[in-house]
């Protein structure tokens, strides 16, 4: 037989077969790192930033102000805040210039008096103490009363100044400077007075020295103290009168948005009126109206205090110095007795009686100038006749010096000091004369600077109250046409 075809052998034959090998285990593959899933579609696109809260707060105004609620909305806003606007303004600059008028009536002013008086009381003790030191053992009680009053009111000035100086300015170290003087004047007035009692000559040279230390250091200070006082006036002058041209054009605004805003709801409505704007427009006119004409009569009556009040007084005090300087150079030319000379115009002269002569000068000036500024009958009278006293204070002097040249000193003495006929008495009537007229001027400054300090009473108040009304009155009347979209 043959056997069958087939390439396995068959069972029972001769030729074995080798067993399959099974797979061996080995280590397990690694897993492959999980790849994030590929976006698809709208989502593959990048994501847009997120906007601010400002950004769509901006864009939703943008879409509201498309409405006409929206619209309202920002007029009455814009409306409310320019009347807010022009009240604050208004109180602001209103309160500042009140502030400057109360300082001119109250502070300045007699401060700048004080100032005056304090070189006027000075240039008067060294007057009484020159005629008391010529009078010798002679002098008069009135002579040394008038004296010790003199400095008495000079030192209680100063108190004064120092009180309402600012502290480390310039007039600060001015009345520091005439504090310590004083009493180094004082003892030198005393010393030429005892010597001068005991007939001693020196004590005309103790006197001649005091006269140096009041005239070169004393008036010096003391004027200085005055001008910058003077100056001191000027500014607050300065600070009240200007108009106050930032509120009244906020009013002119405020005034033509809300005539706008009103022409602009009759368009729409044909209403004629809106209560609430019309409100609002009187407030603004009435505010605006109050600034202008209170703040005109401020400055009228500021600026006629000054043309005639602060002029008038400056030229006074001008006088009364130049006078009292004058007579305490005739005093000394008799204390000197020639022993000081001075050139002028090439010639040898009297230091003292030059020195007069260049006061008188100046108290001539002075006069003709305070005559012209006086506005009425009281004020010019007795300057007009302190003229006609310094008229005769010349001749009176000049026959004195003519007696002292020809080497009578006893009769220019008298013709000085003496009781009747003397010059003194064309020097206390000229004194007096321009006191009358400085009360006269003082007072007018008082009324008239008062007039204008009481043109802004209650206006900052006033204008801010109003103010705060008109705002409400804009917003009522926005806020009514509004209603009507609800």
């Amino acid at each position: 037989m043959n056997p069958p075809n087939g390439s396995a052998a068959p069972p029972g034959s001769g030729a074995s077969t080798v067993p399959a090998v099974p797979p061996q285990p080995g280590p397990p593959p690694r897993p492959a790192a999980p790849r994030p899933p590929r976006p698809t579609g709208p989502a593959a696109q990048a994501a847009p930033p997120r906007r601010t809260a400002f950004a769509e707060g901006v864009d939703r105004l943008r879409a509201s102000a498309t409405t006409e609620p929206g619209r309202l909305r920002a007029i009455g806003a814009v409306l409310a805040l320019l009347v807010v606007a022009f009240g604050a303004v208004t109180a602001w600059q209103t309160a500042e210039r009140a502030a400057a008028a109360d300082a001119v009536l109250h502070r300045s002013q007699p401060l700048s008096s004080a100032a005056a008086d304090i070189y006027r009381s000075l240039a008067d003790a060294n007057t009484a103490a020159s005629s008391g030191f010529l009078a010798g053992g002679q002098e008069t009680a009135a002579t040394r009363e008038r004296y010790e009053r003199d400095i008495d009111t000079a030192a209680a000035k100063l108190v004064t100044a120092a009180n309402n100086a600012e502290p480390g300015s310039a007039s600060t170290g001015a009345v520091t400077k005439l504090n310590t003087l004083l009493p180094e004047y004082k003892g030198l007035v005393e010393r030429a007075r005892t010597y001068n009692r005991q007939g001693f000559p020196v004590g005309g040279a103790y006197l001649r020295y005091a006269n140096q230390k009041m005239q070169q250091e004393m008036l010096p200070a003391a004027e200085d103290l005055y001008k910058r006082e003077n100056q001191r006036l000027r500014d607050d002058y300065g600070d009240a009168t200007p108009y106050p041209w930032a509120a009244i054009a906020l009013g002119a605004l405020a005034l033509a948005a809300l005539a706008w805003a009103q022409h602009r709801t009759y368009r729409r409505t044909n209403r004629v009126l809106n209560h609430g704007l019309v409100a609002a427009t009187a407030a603004v006119t009435a505010v605006l109206l109050w600034l202008v004409v209170g703040h005109t009569l401020a400055r009228a009556g500021l600026n006629d205090s000054y043309d005639h009040g602060v002029r008038s007084l400056n030229a006074l005090h001008d006088a009364r110095i130049a006078s009292l300087k004058a007579r305490g150079n005739e005093n000394l030319t008799l204390v000197a007795r020639g022993a000081e000379t001075v050139k002028r115009g090439g010639e040898t002269v009297d230091r003292y009686d030059s020195d007069f002569a260049e006061e008188m000068g100046l108290l001539g000036r002075d006069l003709a100038r305070a005559a012209r500024i006086a506005d009425d009958s009281a004020g010019r009278e007795p300057v007009a006749s302190a003229e006609g006293n310094m008229a005769e204070w010349k001749k009176r002097h000049t026959a004195a010096r003519a007696q002292d040249d020809n080497g009578n000193y006893r009769q220019a003495l008298a013709m000085v000091i003496g009781a009747e006929g003397a010059t003194g008495e064309c020097f206390d009537s000229v004194d007096a004369n321009l006191a009358k007229a400085l009360d006269h001027e003082q007072d007018e400054f008082r009324r008239a600077a008062g007039d204008g300090s009481d043109a802004f009473d209650g206006l900052p108040v006033g204008a801010a109250v109003l103010a705060v009304l008109g705002a409400a009155g804009a917003l009522s009347g926005i806020g009514r046409r509004l209603s009507e979209y609800r």
